[in-house]
């Protein structure tokens, strides 16, 4: 039988999953890679030791982490789900761990391991790899797809087209009738300049809260103190959500912070109680709410209190003032960092072009689309690579099960 060839565009997660996944018996497998190797983003993602799912096994609940695509996804993840995606792997030779946050890594703690499943997984099915070959065009003859990709021009039957969000790739996506969704930045954290801040990179509060008043915007989880502003889960999540009104804003706007996910009652509550069993104790010796050392000696001095003042002298004006840069610290923002060198974006192709029973083109025939090229994405936590595995399995499933 004369086999019929597929062409992975794009040698990242998604692509390099769907070769694995597809039967080498019914087919002849390609990758074309723009760059020089594959797999770069799976090399870096959780700093070098790949958040490769999360330990989500409902889709309802899954879908609840997609900003973009969340209704589409739902039928995706009713055939493969994270623990369809932990079972592949463990299957090939990678044992696993689920963390606290419910993030999965290798047990490795190194992406090498999912990289080398996956790279192995894919030469089996026979896959041919072309590196340093950047797609030029695609023309669609007689059924056929004609692709001029670096020095070479070849024919494929089929062509999975999981690029990335880059711009050359909409391009050639928009000179094929698709439409494109413009891109944003998600995932980012904020730059901010302030006096609270100043000095205070790496420290952490679990339970923070962010608001952003102008959009009615809100999220909870940890929060982190950065060199450049403010980063951690609560603001990488309020990025994502609100990805393209802030883009909009151009990154300038206000937030408000509570660093102790309490309100303002509570937490003189929980003051008063600690002056009554502690009256002697200074105020810089108190350790009343879930702060560190510094942080709590830099809201006495903005809050104009001096560090040995005993605790049952603060007076109303100082508790209040206090009070009000734990749970209301309002800040402004001014512009916006890339969260580490995992770069996501809102927009990419319109997702009402695609059939998400098998992530097949509805403009093209013989042509899916998966990955970050679509516009679909997610917040921190190994939910977009989930996206990248669950489609192309379905794509891989649709193929092995077609007939000549």
């Amino acid at each position: 039988m004369h086999k019929k060839t597929v062409a992975i565009i794009g040698g990242g997660a998604a692509g390099y999953f769907c070769a694995a996944n597809i039967d080498r018996n019914l087919y002849h497998i390609l990758i074309l890679e723009q760059g020089n190797d594959v797999l770069q983003k799976v090399k870096i993602s959780g700093g070098g030791r790949c958040n490769v799912t999360h330990a989500c096994f409902d889709p309802r609940e899954l879908v609840q982490f997609y900003p973009r695509g969340n209704r589409e996804l739902l039928s995706v993840f009713t055939k493969f789900q994270p623990g369809d995606t932990m079972e592949w792997f463990v299957k090939h030779d990678v044992s696993l761990k689920i963390e606290e946050d419910g993030r999965v890594f290798p047990e490795s703690n190194s992406s090498k391991s999912i990289i080398t499943a996956l790279r192995n997984a894919a030469e089996e099915q026979n896959t041919e790899l072309h590196t340093k070959t950047p797609v030029k065009n695609i023309i669609l003859k007689d059924n056929t797809y004609l692709i001029e990709a670096g020095n070479i021009s070849l024919e494929a039957d089929f062509i999975v087209f999981t690029t990335g969000s880059s711009p050359k790739s909409f391009q050639l996506l928009a000179s094929l009738d698709h439409s494109i969704v413009p891109p944003v930045p998600s995932l980012f954290t904020f730059n901010i300049n302030d006096r609270l801040l100043e000095g205070l990179s790496g420290t952490s509060f679990p339970n923070a809260e962010i608001n952003i008043p102008g959009l009615k915007a809100q999220e909870s989880g940890a929060l982190l103190i950065t060199h450049w502003g403010l980063s951690g889960p609560a603001v990488l999540k309020i990025s994502a959500w609100e990805a393209r009104t802030l883009a909009a804003l151009e990154y300038q706007f206000d937030i408000r912070i509570n660093f102790i996910g309490k309100t303002i009652y509570e937490a003189e509550a929980l003051f008063m109680e600690y002056r009554e069993n502690h009256p002697k104790k200074t105020i810089t010796q108190s350790r009343i709410f879930d702060v560190t050392g510094r942080f709590w000696n830099r809201v006495l001095e903005l809050a104009k209190i001096l560090p040995d003042k005993s605790i049952s002298n603060i007076s109303s004006k100082e508790l209040k003032s206090l009070l009000r840069i734990l749970c209301e610290k309002d800040f402004h923002v001014n512009g916006k960092s890339t969260f580490k060198d995992e770069f996501v974006t809102a927009g990419g192709v319109e997702l009402k072009e695609i059939n998400f029973k098998n992530m097949a083109s509805r403009k093209l025939p013989n042509f899916y689309i998966a990955g970050e090229v679509l516009n679909i994405d997610a917040v921190t936590g190994g939910f977009n690579f989930q996206a990248c595995w669950s489609e192309a399995f379905l794509i891989a499933q649709d193929l092995n099960t077609k007939t000549f």
